[in-house]
Protein backbone atom coordinates (compact mmCIF):
# COMPACT_ATOMS: atom_id res chain seq x y z
CA UNK A 1 0.00 0.00 0.00
CA UNK A 2 2.56 2.31 1.03
CA UNK A 3 4.66 1.63 -2.49
CA UNK A 4 1.98 3.27 -4.61
CA UNK A 5 1.69 6.54 -5.03
CA UNK A 6 -1.84 6.49 -3.30
CA UNK A 7 -0.57 5.16 -0.10
CA UNK A 8 2.57 7.99 -0.32
CA UNK A 9 -0.03 10.45 -0.77
CA UNK A 10 -2.51 9.17 2.00
CA UNK A 11 0.29 9.28 4.52
CA UNK A 12 1.77 12.85 3.45
CA UNK A 13 -2.04 14.09 3.95
CA UNK A 14 -2.15 12.78 7.12
CA UNK A 15 0.87 14.04 8.39
CA UNK A 16 0.17 17.56 6.94
CA UNK A 17 -3.17 17.31 8.89
CA UNK A 18 -1.92 16.07 11.72
CA UNK A 19 0.72 19.07 12.23
CA UNK A 20 -2.18 21.35 11.15
CA UNK A 21 -4.14 19.98 14.31
CA UNK A 22 -1.04 20.08 16.29
CA UNK A 23 -0.09 23.86 15.20
CA UNK A 24 -3.45 25.09 15.68
CA UNK A 25 -3.73 23.62 19.03
CA UNK A 26 -0.39 24.64 20.41
CA UNK A 27 -1.10 28.16 18.75
CA UNK A 28 -4.99 27.48 20.48
CA UNK A 29 -2.90 27.50 23.86
CA UNK A 30 -0.28 29.90 23.63
CA UNK A 31 -3.63 32.20 22.76
CA UNK A 32 -5.51 31.34 25.41
CA UNK A 33 -2.50 31.67 28.06
CA UNK A 34 -1.83 35.23 26.54
CA UNK A 35 -5.73 36.37 27.18
CA UNK A 36 -5.50 34.85 30.35
CA UNK A 37 -2.64 36.89 31.40
CA UNK A 38 -3.86 39.75 30.00
CA UNK A 39 -6.91 39.89 32.04
CA UNK A 40 -5.60 39.00 35.22
CA UNK A 41 -3.39 41.70 34.90
CA UNK A 42 -5.83 44.21 33.64
CA UNK A 43 -8.25 43.37 36.17
CA UNK A 44 -5.28 43.99 39.07
CA UNK A 45 -3.91 46.64 37.34
CA UNK A 46 -5.01 49.22 40.29
CA UNK A 47 -4.14 46.51 43.16
CA UNK A 48 -1.05 48.04 44.27
CA UNK A 49 -2.41 51.94 43.95
CA UNK A 50 -5.35 50.76 45.87
CA UNK A 51 -3.35 49.04 48.51
CA UNK A 52 -1.49 52.52 49.38
CA UNK A 53 -4.66 53.89 49.32
CA UNK A 54 -6.72 51.33 51.40
CA UNK A 55 -4.04 50.25 53.70
CA UNK A 56 -3.60 54.00 54.71
CA UNK A 57 0.52 53.33 54.09
CA UNK A 58 1.36 57.19 53.03
CA UNK A 59 1.53 59.00 55.37
CA UNK A 60 2.55 63.05 55.52
CA UNK A 61 3.74 62.13 52.07
CA UNK A 62 5.87 58.90 53.14
CA UNK A 63 5.59 55.32 53.50
CA UNK A 64 4.63 54.81 56.82
CA UNK A 65 6.92 51.18 57.20
CA UNK A 66 4.35 49.74 60.29
CA UNK A 67 1.44 49.94 58.33
CA UNK A 68 3.52 48.23 55.34
CA UNK A 69 4.50 45.73 57.49
CA UNK A 70 1.54 45.00 59.12
CA UNK A 71 -0.38 44.97 55.45
CA UNK A 72 2.76 42.44 54.74
CA UNK A 73 1.35 40.12 57.48
CA UNK A 74 -1.88 40.58 56.97
CA UNK A 75 -2.01 39.60 52.89
CA UNK A 76 0.04 36.56 53.90
CA UNK A 77 -2.67 35.35 55.93
CA UNK A 78 -5.46 36.02 54.03
CA UNK A 79 -4.07 36.51 50.95
CA UNK A 80 -1.16 34.43 49.88
CA UNK A 81 -2.05 34.67 45.98
CA UNK A 82 0.36 37.75 45.36
CA UNK A 83 3.75 39.25 46.63
CA UNK A 84 3.87 42.30 48.02
CA UNK A 85 7.55 44.36 47.75
CA UNK A 86 8.75 47.38 49.00
CA UNK A 87 11.23 48.84 45.49
CA UNK A 88 13.71 51.93 46.30
CA UNK A 89 13.66 54.02 43.35
CA UNK A 90 16.67 51.76 42.06
CA UNK A 91 15.07 49.05 42.12
CA UNK A 92 16.09 47.48 45.11
CA UNK A 93 13.74 44.97 47.52
CA UNK A 94 13.65 46.81 50.57
CA UNK A 95 10.74 44.76 52.43
CA UNK A 96 8.59 41.72 51.18
CA UNK A 97 6.17 39.84 52.20
CA UNK A 98 7.54 36.66 51.24
CA UNK A 99 8.77 34.23 53.67
CA UNK A 100 12.81 35.26 53.85
CA UNK A 101 13.92 32.19 52.18
CA UNK A 102 11.68 31.91 48.95
CA UNK A 103 13.27 35.42 48.03
CA UNK A 104 16.13 34.85 45.31
CA UNK A 105 16.88 38.07 44.03
CA UNK A 106 17.71 41.47 45.49
CA UNK A 107 16.51 44.20 43.21
CA UNK A 108 13.72 44.03 40.22
CA UNK A 109 14.27 45.76 36.53
CA UNK A 110 12.70 48.94 35.97
CA UNK A 111 12.06 48.66 32.09
CA UNK A 112 8.82 46.96 32.95
CA UNK A 113 7.71 48.97 35.88
CA UNK A 114 7.99 52.30 33.49
CA UNK A 115 6.26 50.46 30.98
CA UNK A 116 3.49 49.08 32.94
CA UNK A 117 2.64 52.82 34.02
CA UNK A 118 3.39 54.17 31.03
CA UNK A 119 0.42 52.65 30.17
CA UNK A 120 1.60 49.85 27.75
CA UNK A 121 -0.19 47.38 26.08
CA UNK A 122 -0.86 44.37 28.71
CA UNK A 123 0.31 42.03 29.88
CA UNK A 124 3.57 43.38 30.76
CA UNK A 125 6.02 40.77 32.75
CA UNK A 126 8.04 41.76 35.76
CA UNK A 127 11.08 40.28 37.37
CA UNK A 128 9.73 37.58 40.01
CA UNK A 129 11.76 37.95 43.52
CA UNK A 130 11.17 34.28 44.20
CA UNK A 131 13.25 33.32 41.16
CA UNK A 132 16.84 33.80 39.55
CA UNK A 133 14.85 34.19 35.26
CA UNK A 134 11.19 33.72 35.93
CA UNK A 135 9.07 36.54 35.16
CA UNK A 136 5.04 37.10 35.98
CA UNK A 137 2.76 39.91 35.78
CA UNK A 138 2.78 42.20 38.67
CA UNK A 139 1.01 45.52 39.61
CA UNK A 140 2.74 48.90 40.86
CA UNK A 141 2.28 52.29 42.06
CA UNK A 142 4.72 54.93 42.86
CA UNK A 143 5.71 55.77 46.66
CA UNK A 144 5.14 58.56 47.36
CA UNK A 145 2.66 59.58 44.13
CA UNK A 146 5.10 62.28 43.14
CA UNK A 147 7.88 62.57 40.44
CA UNK A 148 10.18 61.36 41.28
CA UNK A 149 9.14 58.79 43.50
CA UNK A 150 11.09 57.73 46.31
CA UNK A 151 9.94 54.10 45.52
CA UNK A 152 7.34 51.65 44.53
CA UNK A 153 5.27 49.35 46.10
CA UNK A 154 5.66 46.16 43.68
CA UNK A 155 2.80 43.42 43.91
CA UNK A 156 3.61 40.49 41.92
CA UNK A 157 0.18 38.34 41.34
CA UNK A 158 1.33 34.65 42.07
CA UNK A 159 -1.42 33.64 39.54
CA UNK A 160 -4.15 32.35 41.47
CA UNK A 161 -6.76 33.88 39.51
CA UNK A 162 -5.44 33.04 36.26
CA UNK A 163 -5.24 29.64 37.41
CA UNK A 164 -9.24 29.64 38.44
CA UNK A 165 -9.73 31.52 35.03
CA UNK A 166 -7.74 28.69 33.02
CA UNK A 167 -9.49 25.97 35.19
CA UNK A 168 -12.50 27.30 33.97
CA UNK A 169 -11.91 27.58 30.25
CA UNK A 170 -10.07 24.04 30.40
CA UNK A 171 -13.50 22.47 32.09
CA UNK A 172 -16.04 24.71 29.70
CA UNK A 173 -18.30 23.35 27.18
CA UNK A 174 -16.93 25.59 24.31
CA UNK A 175 -13.67 24.56 24.76
CA UNK A 176 -15.10 20.52 24.35
CA UNK A 177 -17.17 21.71 21.80
CA UNK A 178 -13.94 23.00 19.73
CA UNK A 179 -11.92 20.31 20.27
CA UNK A 180 -14.62 18.18 19.21
CA UNK A 181 -15.51 20.43 15.88
CA UNK A 182 -11.06 20.74 15.27
CA UNK A 183 -10.79 16.88 15.18
CA UNK A 184 -14.21 16.46 13.02
CA UNK A 185 -12.57 19.34 10.79
CA UNK A 186 -9.63 17.20 10.22
CA UNK A 187 -11.24 13.79 9.76
CA UNK A 188 -13.42 15.38 7.37
CA UNK A 189 -10.52 16.75 5.78
CA UNK A 190 -8.60 13.30 5.39
CA UNK A 191 -11.58 11.55 4.43
CA UNK A 192 -12.01 14.11 1.38
CA UNK A 193 -8.66 14.46 0.76
CA UNK A 194 -8.34 10.70 0.46
CA UNK A 195 -10.98 10.54 -2.14
CA UNK A 196 -9.80 13.28 -4.16
CA UNK A 197 -6.44 11.59 -4.06
CA UNK A 198 -8.31 8.29 -5.24
CA UNK A 199 -10.00 10.39 -8.14
CA UNK A 200 -6.62 11.84 -9.26
CA UNK A 201 -4.59 8.77 -9.66
CA UNK A 202 -7.52 6.87 -11.26
CA UNK A 203 -6.01 7.88 -14.50
CA UNK A 204 -2.79 7.01 -13.67
CA UNK A 205 -3.50 3.43 -12.50
CA UNK A 206 -5.63 2.85 -15.90
CA UNK A 207 -2.13 4.14 -17.74
CA UNK A 208 -0.05 2.12 -15.62
CA UNK A 209 -2.65 -0.97 -16.55
CA UNK A 210 -1.94 0.31 -20.44
CA UNK A 211 1.29 -0.24 -19.95
CA UNK A 212 1.56 -2.92 -18.44
CA UNK A 213 -0.95 -4.71 -20.96
CA UNK A 214 1.48 -3.48 -23.55
CA UNK A 215 4.47 -4.84 -22.09
CA UNK A 216 2.23 -8.38 -21.67
CA UNK A 217 1.93 -8.43 -25.04
CA UNK A 218 5.72 -8.38 -25.77
CA UNK A 219 4.84 -4.64 -28.03
CA UNK A 220 2.62 -6.24 -30.04
CA UNK A 221 -0.65 -4.45 -29.21
CA UNK A 222 -2.24 -1.64 -26.79
CA UNK A 223 -5.24 -0.26 -26.33
CA UNK A 224 -4.30 3.68 -27.03
CA UNK A 225 -4.93 5.85 -23.88
CA UNK A 226 -7.88 8.14 -24.02
CA UNK A 227 -8.08 10.38 -20.76
CA UNK A 228 -11.67 11.43 -19.27
CA UNK A 229 -11.49 14.31 -17.44
CA UNK A 230 -9.40 18.33 -18.05
CA UNK A 231 -8.14 17.71 -21.33
CA UNK A 232 -4.39 19.19 -20.99
CA UNK A 233 -3.07 18.27 -17.76
CA UNK A 234 -0.04 16.41 -17.22
CA UNK A 235 -1.92 12.93 -16.77
CA UNK A 236 -3.05 13.58 -20.05
CA UNK A 237 0.00 14.49 -21.56
CA UNK A 238 1.52 11.25 -20.46
CA UNK A 239 -1.18 9.55 -21.99
CA UNK A 240 -0.90 10.85 -25.26
CA UNK A 241 3.29 10.39 -25.30
CA UNK A 242 2.42 6.89 -24.22
CA UNK A 243 0.25 6.49 -27.79
CA UNK A 244 2.88 8.38 -29.26
CA UNK A 245 5.54 6.39 -28.02
CA UNK A 246 3.77 2.97 -28.50
CA UNK A 247 3.08 3.70 -32.00
CA UNK A 248 6.15 4.79 -33.10
CA UNK A 249 7.74 2.02 -31.18
CA UNK A 250 5.22 -0.74 -32.97
CA UNK A 251 6.21 0.90 -36.38
CA UNK A 252 9.92 0.24 -35.22
CA UNK A 253 9.11 -3.16 -34.21
CA UNK A 254 7.47 -3.69 -37.39
CA UNK A 255 10.10 -2.55 -39.25
CA UNK A 256 12.84 -4.79 -37.73
CA UNK A 257 10.61 -7.76 -38.45
CA UNK A 258 10.20 -6.92 -42.28
CA UNK A 259 13.94 -6.48 -42.04
CA UNK A 260 14.60 -9.62 -40.39
CA UNK A 261 12.28 -11.55 -43.09
CA UNK A 262 13.90 -9.54 -45.32
CA UNK A 263 17.65 -10.75 -44.11
CA UNK A 264 15.88 -14.13 -43.68
CA UNK A 265 14.83 -14.28 -47.47
CA UNK A 266 18.28 -12.73 -48.44
CA UNK A 267 20.66 -15.40 -47.04
CA UNK A 268 18.14 -18.16 -48.27
CA UNK A 269 18.70 -16.38 -51.77
CA UNK A 270 22.11 -15.63 -51.57
CA UNK A 271 23.16 -19.00 -50.25
CA UNK A 272 21.48 -20.58 -53.59
CA UNK A 273 23.00 -17.97 -55.86
CA UNK A 274 26.15 -17.64 -54.19
CA UNK A 275 26.44 -21.39 -54.25
CA UNK A 276 26.16 -21.88 -58.08
CA UNK A 277 29.10 -19.96 -59.37
CA UNK A 278 31.17 -20.59 -56.59
CA UNK A 279 30.75 -24.22 -57.28
CA UNK A 280 31.25 -23.71 -60.75
CA UNK A 281 34.64 -21.39 -60.42
CA UNK A 282 35.49 -23.98 -58.15
CA UNK A 283 35.06 -26.86 -60.71
CA UNK A 284 36.76 -25.46 -63.80
CA UNK A 285 39.71 -24.28 -61.34
CA UNK A 286 40.14 -27.52 -59.93
CA UNK A 287 39.19 -29.30 -63.70
CA UNK A 288 41.76 -26.90 -65.11
CA UNK A 289 44.83 -27.70 -62.34
CA UNK A 290 43.89 -31.73 -62.46
CA UNK A 291 43.74 -31.51 -66.62
CA UNK A 292 46.88 -28.77 -67.15
CA UNK A 293 49.39 -30.96 -68.69
CA UNK A 294 46.66 -33.02 -70.69
CA UNK A 295 44.85 -30.12 -71.78
CA UNK A 296 45.41 -28.28 -75.66
CA UNK A 297 45.67 -24.89 -75.41
CA UNK A 298 42.03 -24.21 -76.51
CA UNK A 299 40.60 -25.91 -73.65
CA UNK A 300 42.52 -24.53 -71.29
CA UNK A 301 41.31 -21.14 -72.05
CA UNK A 302 37.92 -22.43 -72.34
CA UNK A 303 38.14 -23.27 -68.69
CA UNK A 304 39.51 -20.03 -67.65
CA UNK A 305 36.82 -18.31 -69.65
CA UNK A 306 33.93 -19.67 -68.12
CA UNK A 307 35.94 -19.24 -64.67
CA UNK A 308 36.07 -15.82 -65.29
CA UNK A 309 32.17 -15.40 -66.81
CA UNK A 310 31.30 -17.17 -63.17
CA UNK A 311 33.93 -14.69 -61.45
CA UNK A 312 32.17 -11.68 -63.11
CA UNK A 313 28.28 -12.92 -62.23
CA UNK A 314 29.82 -13.67 -58.59
CA UNK A 315 31.23 -9.62 -58.75
CA UNK A 316 27.94 -8.37 -59.93
CA UNK A 317 26.09 -9.89 -57.40
CA UNK A 318 27.86 -9.10 -54.19
CA UNK A 319 27.82 -5.41 -55.87
CA UNK A 320 24.40 -6.19 -56.52
CA UNK A 321 23.30 -7.45 -53.30
CA UNK A 322 25.59 -4.47 -51.09
CA UNK A 323 24.25 -1.62 -53.30
CA UNK A 324 20.69 -2.81 -52.12
CA UNK A 325 21.39 -3.14 -48.49
CA UNK A 326 22.53 0.43 -48.37
CA UNK A 327 19.43 1.27 -50.17
CA UNK A 328 17.42 -0.40 -47.69
CA UNK A 329 19.23 0.96 -44.47
CA UNK A 330 19.53 4.54 -46.28
CA UNK A 331 23.13 4.28 -46.07
CA UNK A 332 23.17 6.10 -49.67
CA UNK A 333 21.29 9.71 -49.90
CA UNK A 334 20.50 11.04 -53.36
CA UNK A 335 22.63 13.64 -54.25
CA UNK A 336 20.39 16.56 -56.36
CA UNK A 337 21.63 18.61 -58.98
CA UNK A 338 19.60 20.12 -61.79
CA UNK A 339 20.39 18.87 -65.10
CA UNK A 340 17.89 18.23 -68.46
CA UNK A 341 16.42 14.74 -68.07
CA UNK A 342 16.59 14.13 -72.52
CA UNK A 343 19.99 14.38 -72.33
CA UNK A 344 20.22 11.72 -69.99
CA UNK A 345 17.92 9.45 -72.13
CA UNK A 346 20.15 10.03 -74.91
CA UNK A 347 23.11 9.13 -73.30
CA UNK A 348 21.92 6.23 -72.34
CA UNK A 349 20.11 4.82 -75.32
CA UNK A 350 23.62 5.58 -77.05
CA UNK A 351 25.50 3.57 -74.46
CA UNK A 352 23.01 0.46 -75.48
CA UNK A 353 22.42 0.44 -79.02
CA UNK A 354 25.63 -1.84 -79.27
CA UNK A 355 24.15 -4.81 -77.42
CA UNK A 356 20.82 -3.77 -78.57
CA UNK A 357 21.89 -4.32 -82.04
CA UNK A 358 23.89 -7.26 -81.60
CA UNK A 359 20.27 -8.79 -80.16
CA UNK A 360 18.79 -7.45 -83.17
CA UNK A 361 16.63 -5.33 -80.91
CA UNK A 362 15.75 -1.47 -81.70
CA UNK A 363 16.12 1.60 -79.32
CA UNK A 364 13.51 4.11 -79.90
CA UNK A 365 13.30 7.46 -77.73
CA UNK A 366 10.57 9.93 -77.81
CA UNK A 367 10.96 13.25 -76.27
CA UNK A 368 9.16 15.98 -75.95
CA UNK A 369 9.22 19.09 -77.62
CA UNK A 370 10.03 21.44 -74.57
CA UNK A 371 13.15 20.75 -73.09
CA UNK A 372 12.54 19.43 -69.03
CA UNK A 373 14.63 20.00 -66.16
CA UNK A 374 15.08 18.05 -63.50
CA UNK A 375 16.84 18.42 -59.76
CA UNK A 376 18.38 14.70 -58.80
CA UNK A 377 21.09 12.48 -58.21
CA UNK A 378 21.87 11.70 -62.10
CA UNK A 379 24.01 9.15 -61.07
CA UNK A 380 21.33 7.31 -59.37
CA UNK A 381 18.64 7.94 -62.04
CA UNK A 382 21.03 6.98 -64.34
CA UNK A 383 21.91 3.25 -62.72
CA UNK A 384 17.63 3.06 -62.54
CA UNK A 385 17.40 3.66 -66.34
CA UNK A 386 20.26 0.88 -66.61
CA UNK A 387 18.10 -2.00 -64.73
CA UNK A 388 15.19 -1.06 -66.86
CA UNK A 389 16.88 -1.38 -70.19
CA UNK A 390 19.00 -4.25 -69.03
CA UNK A 391 15.71 -6.10 -67.91
CA UNK A 392 14.29 -4.85 -71.12
CA UNK A 393 16.76 -6.47 -73.45
CA UNK A 394 16.80 -9.71 -71.06
CA UNK A 395 13.15 -10.20 -71.69
CA UNK A 396 12.63 -8.87 -75.44
CA UNK A 397 12.78 -11.20 -78.45
CA UNK A 398 15.16 -10.62 -81.63
CA UNK A 399 13.12 -8.02 -84.04
CA UNK A 400 11.62 -6.33 -80.82
CA UNK A 401 11.66 -2.92 -79.53
CA UNK A 402 12.47 -0.60 -76.50
CA UNK A 403 11.22 2.80 -76.22
CA UNK A 404 12.26 5.45 -73.96
CA UNK A 405 10.05 8.08 -73.08
CA UNK A 406 9.78 11.20 -71.28
CA UNK A 407 7.04 13.62 -70.70
CA UNK A 408 5.16 15.51 -67.96
CA UNK A 409 2.21 14.53 -65.40
CA UNK A 410 0.71 16.17 -63.00
CA UNK A 411 3.62 19.01 -62.74
CA UNK A 412 6.13 16.39 -62.57
CA UNK A 413 8.51 14.54 -65.29
CA UNK A 414 8.11 11.10 -66.19
CA UNK A 415 10.36 9.05 -67.55
CA UNK A 416 9.26 5.46 -69.19
CA UNK A 417 10.57 1.90 -70.72
CA UNK A 418 8.63 -0.04 -72.45
CA UNK A 419 9.39 -3.62 -74.19
CA UNK A 420 7.72 -5.78 -76.69
CA UNK A 421 8.64 -8.55 -75.07
CA UNK A 422 6.46 -11.38 -73.83
CA UNK A 423 4.85 -10.02 -70.91
CA UNK A 424 4.61 -10.53 -67.40
CA UNK A 425 1.43 -12.71 -66.25
CA UNK A 426 -1.28 -10.57 -63.84
CA UNK A 427 -0.50 -13.23 -61.40
CA UNK A 428 3.73 -12.49 -61.17
CA UNK A 429 2.87 -8.71 -61.72
CA UNK A 430 2.53 -7.67 -58.16
CA UNK A 431 6.38 -9.71 -57.48
CA UNK A 432 8.52 -7.99 -60.18
CA UNK A 433 9.72 -5.45 -57.22
CA UNK A 434 11.25 -9.03 -55.59
CA UNK A 435 14.78 -9.56 -54.79
CA UNK A 436 15.88 -12.25 -56.62
CA UNK A 437 12.46 -12.71 -58.76
CA UNK A 438 13.00 -14.23 -62.08
CA UNK A 439 9.96 -14.18 -64.68
CA UNK A 440 8.38 -17.33 -65.85
CA UNK A 441 8.91 -15.87 -69.60
CA UNK A 442 13.34 -15.77 -69.74
CA UNK A 443 14.36 -15.66 -73.24
CA UNK A 444 17.30 -16.63 -72.34
CA UNK A 445 19.96 -16.79 -69.22
CA UNK A 446 23.44 -15.91 -69.62
CA UNK A 447 24.26 -15.78 -65.49
CA UNK A 448 23.67 -11.69 -66.00
CA UNK A 449 20.31 -11.64 -64.88
CA UNK A 450 20.38 -11.99 -61.22
CA UNK A 451 16.58 -10.72 -59.60
CA UNK A 452 18.35 -7.62 -58.11
CA UNK A 453 17.50 -4.85 -60.91
CA UNK A 454 14.38 -4.31 -60.70
CA UNK A 455 14.39 -4.29 -56.50
CA UNK A 456 16.85 -1.43 -56.82
CA UNK A 457 15.57 0.58 -59.46
CA UNK A 458 12.47 0.53 -57.09
CA UNK A 459 14.40 1.52 -54.08
CA UNK A 460 16.11 4.39 -56.07
CA UNK A 461 12.75 5.98 -57.01
CA UNK A 462 11.32 5.93 -53.46
CA UNK A 463 14.25 8.01 -52.32
CA UNK A 464 13.43 10.75 -54.94
CA UNK A 465 9.76 10.58 -54.22
CA UNK A 466 9.02 8.55 -56.70
CA UNK A 467 7.03 5.66 -57.62
CA UNK A 468 8.08 2.54 -59.76
CA UNK A 469 5.55 1.22 -61.50
CA UNK A 470 4.99 -1.54 -63.62
CA UNK A 471 2.24 -2.48 -66.24
CA UNK A 472 2.52 -5.70 -68.55
CA UNK A 473 0.02 -7.45 -71.20
CA UNK A 474 1.25 -11.14 -72.08
CA UNK A 475 2.69 -11.58 -76.03
CA UNK A 476 2.60 -7.37 -76.22
CA UNK A 477 5.05 -6.37 -73.87
CA UNK A 478 5.57 -4.46 -70.46
CA UNK A 479 6.15 -1.14 -69.65
CA UNK A 480 7.90 0.69 -66.12
CA UNK A 481 7.29 4.18 -65.62
CA UNK A 482 8.25 6.56 -62.69
CA UNK A 483 8.48 10.12 -62.05
CA UNK A 484 10.08 13.25 -59.74
CA UNK A 485 7.77 15.21 -58.42
CA UNK A 486 8.11 18.64 -57.69
CA UNK A 487 11.70 19.12 -58.68
CA UNK A 488 10.32 20.07 -62.44
CA UNK A 489 12.21 22.73 -64.77
CA UNK A 490 10.80 23.12 -68.24
CA UNK A 491 12.41 25.84 -70.58
CA UNK A 492 10.34 27.63 -73.17
CA UNK A 493 11.88 27.65 -76.59
CA UNK A 494 15.69 27.09 -77.48
CA UNK A 495 16.19 27.99 -74.62
CA UNK A 496 17.39 30.62 -71.86
CA UNK A 497 14.75 31.39 -69.77
CA UNK A 498 13.97 28.48 -67.31
CA UNK A 499 10.32 28.64 -65.20
CA UNK A 500 10.65 27.20 -61.73
CA UNK A 501 7.16 25.41 -61.04
CA UNK A 502 7.49 25.36 -57.44
CA UNK A 503 7.96 29.20 -57.44
CA UNK A 504 6.53 30.60 -60.41
CA UNK A 505 9.82 32.82 -61.12
CA UNK A 506 12.54 32.49 -64.15
CA UNK A 507 15.53 30.68 -63.91
CA UNK A 508 18.24 31.95 -65.76
CA UNK A 509 20.26 28.53 -67.86
CA UNK A 510 23.47 29.53 -69.24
Amino acid sequence: MLNTLYGKLAVALMVLLGAIGLSYGLISHALTQRYLQEAQQSFNRDLARNLVADQRLIADGRLDAKALKATFERYMTINPSIEIYWLDARGTILAYSAEPAAVKRDRVALEPIRAFLSGAELPIFGDDPRSHDARKSFSVTPIPATEPPEGYLYVVLRGEMYESFERLYRDSLLLRLSAWVLAGSLLAGLLAGLLLFRLLTRRLRRLAAVVDAFQQSEFSTWMPYRGAGVQGDEIEQLGLHFDRMAERLQALIGTLRERDTLRRELVNHVSHDLRTPLAALHGYLETLQLKADRSSPAERQAYLDAALRHSRRLSRLVGDLFELAKLDAHAIQPRRERFPAAELLQDIAQKYQIAAREHRIEIDLRLPSSVLFVEADIGMIERLLDNLILNALHHTPPNGRIVLELGTRDETVAFAVTDTGHGIAPEELPFVFDRFYRGSHRIKDDGNHLGLGLAIARRIAELHGGELRASSELGRGTRFDFDLPVHAFQVNGPGIEATDRRTGGAVIEK
